[in-house]
């Protein structure tokens, strides 16, 4: 990864403060417009920014500041750091938090369960877990088996919705069309069940009045003939 300054525009600030470099300089070394560097000067772009000395950070030396002095024609670069720190690169499960460790197993119950077309490296990306874990709970060996519940690693918040969609779409492709017989025992993705949604039709249904006026009829209340009269 290229060693990049820090907060180039406060550097910026400070350069035009203390220093007799040039415009296109400074512009050069924090990566600014020259113009911006201009009105960093004039005090129209830099209220309220606080400069920052990069001799201090160790980025620039005073030798490299005061030989760009005398030639303008010379370009700063950035000194080399004295502690490189090497870069972090994940490995490994997703880091699952403590209070959500115990729920684990249960997602990992739910996902064998609706799930078979995953893989065990999948379900580890998705809760965070070793395929030791993932064998003992399919072989019903996991030595808290009896107590086990499938629950939705959605709703536990072990994942995200799109992240679980992605991994079954994946294992889709790779396991090709399904059986017939297997139909039916996996559940879909969000994706494929909004797809599969019946689409009512628009169009008005056509009314059978025969049908309306006989109901009509049906639903009419028989009223008691009044007596007669004797007189």
């Amino acid at each position: 990864m290229a060693q990049q300054l820090l907060m180039p525009k406060a550097t910026a600030v400070w350069l035009v403060d203390n220093t007799a470099l040039s415009f296109d300089q400074i512009a050069q070394f924090c990566k600014l417009h020259p113009l911006e560097v201009k009105a960093i000067a004039d005090g129209e772009s830099s209220q309220g920014i606080k400069g920052l000395d990069p001799v201090a950070t160790g980025q620039l030396s005073r030798e490299e500041i005061s030989a760009a002095e005398a030639n303008p024609e010379l370009k700063l670069k950035l000194s080399e750091p004295k502690v490189r720190v090497p870069e972090s690169k994940r490995k490994g499960p997703r880091y699952t938090p403590v209070s959500k460790r115990q729920d684990r197993p249960n997602a990992i119950l739910w996902l064998v369960r609706n799930h078979p077309e995953l893989k065990d490296a999948q379900i580890s990306r998705l809760v965070g877990t070793t395929k030791s874990t993932i064998e003992q709970i399919r072989g019903r060996t996991h030595w808290n088996a009896a107590n086990l519940t499938p629950m939705d690693p959605v709703t536990l918040g072990l994942c995200t919705q799109i992240d679980l969609d992605l991994e079954v779409e994946r294992a889709s492709k790779n396991r090709g069309a399904l059986a017939d017989s297997e139909h039916g025992s996996v559940l879909l993705s969000a994706r494929e069940t909004e797809s599969e949604m019946p689409v009512e039709d628009e169009g008005e249904k056509e009314i059978d009045a025969d049908a309306v006026f006989a109901k009509l009829s049906s639903m009419k209340r028989v009223e008691p003939e009044e007596d007669e009269d004797n007189n």
